[in-house]
């Protein structure tokens, strides 16, 4: 079967497992359009994809007959159009992930942000000042979880270590969960109004989609950081901007964004108070290896006809 491996930005696919015995084709580049993409995949029957990066929605499953297998790394993605898939006759199957990476990445957020590490650091690059910034300490803040699943639990057992007082909450959250890590469950409102940190470890749904809107980040602390390694809808980017562009808050760590690659001109590229990654929270070696073994057994399990263990 003619395999396409989408969005390998890190040219590393190939590396991670032995593809061996499978026709293969890697790209690299990100599509920025479907006729693009149709042409590049048009006689593949195989396809994987990593996260969300390439949107499989009805309308491209119509337009790809020749496609059998959809393998996408993790076993959550709401980029594809399940009722579509399974209307062409194309298996969806996914790969394990972990969820320590992401929560990894958000402290690297917050602290490069509370210690102004990309500042000090381009100024000793460029022989500029010798210390130009006073950081905030965390030990003694307040670090404010909205979302409280396997990353945010991750995310408070670090800032309790730092000395933080971490606080949670969600609309279905309730004390059993948060009280044995040592986390004060409160109000939505409580937590944005009091907490030094506010980082955001959701879900993104219908009910969760602009869950932090300008009313929100107005309760803020000008003094406070959001942190957003969850998915960019559930903060109002309008509201986000705006908050930013005039210091309501004193800056933002973000990992995920409403386009993706963010368009050359996007103005969050501009603004002094964001520190920004390109999507990183589960791009580690560790989850690479699992993703891309996994997607090769999918694959060989269903070329033979045995079953496919992963399906979504």
């Amino acid at each position: 079967m003619r395999c396409a491996v989408l969005d390998d930005y890190q040219n590393v696919a190939l590396t991670m497992a032995d593809w061996s015995g499978l026709d293969v084709t890697v790209y690299q580049e990100y599509f920025d359009s479907q006729d693009r993409l149709v042409e590049a995949l048009a006689d593949k029957q195989v396809v994987v994809i990593m996260r969300e990066r390439t949107p499989f929605p009805a309308a491209l499953f119509k337009r790809l007959p020749s496609l059998k297998l959809l393998v996408t790394s993790g076993m959550r993605n709401a980029s594809i159009d399940l009722a579509a898939a399974a209307e062409h006759g194309v298996t969806v199957c996914g790969t394990a992930s972990t969820s320590t990476p992401p929560a990894e990445l958000t402290w690297a957020l917050i602290l490069g942000l509370a210690r102004h590490i990309v500042t000090e650091n381009n100024a000793f690059r460029h022989n500029g000042p010798w210390q130009s910034t006073v950081g905030m300490g965390l030990a003694g803040k307040t670090l404010g979880l909205v979302g409280f699943g396997k990353i945010g639990v991750q995310v408070a057992r670090v800032g309790r270590a730092f000395g933080m007082n971490v606080v949670a909450w969600s609309s279905n959250l309730d004390a059993s969960r948060t009280a044995p890590e040592g986390v004060s469950l409160v109000s939505k409102q409580e937590l944005l109004s009091s907490s030094d940190v506010v980082s955001v470890h959701l879900v993104l749904s219908s009910r969760t989609r602009g869950l932090i809107g300008a009313s929100d980040l107005a309760l803020m602390k000008p003094s406070a950081l959001l942190i957003n390694t969850s998915r960019a809808a559930i903060v109002s980017p309008d509201a986000l901007v705006d908050a930013l562009r005039h210091n309501k808050i004193a800056g933002a760590g973000l990992d995920v964004f409403e386009q993706e690659p963010v368009p050359a001109h996007d103005v969050l590229r501009t603004l002094p108070n964001v520190l920004a990654t390109p999507h990183l929270g589960y791009v580690t070696d560790g989850n690479y290896h699992t993703y891309f073994r996994e997607a090769v057994e999918n694959i060989r399990a269903f070329v033979s006809g045995a079953p496919v263990p992963r399906l979504l």
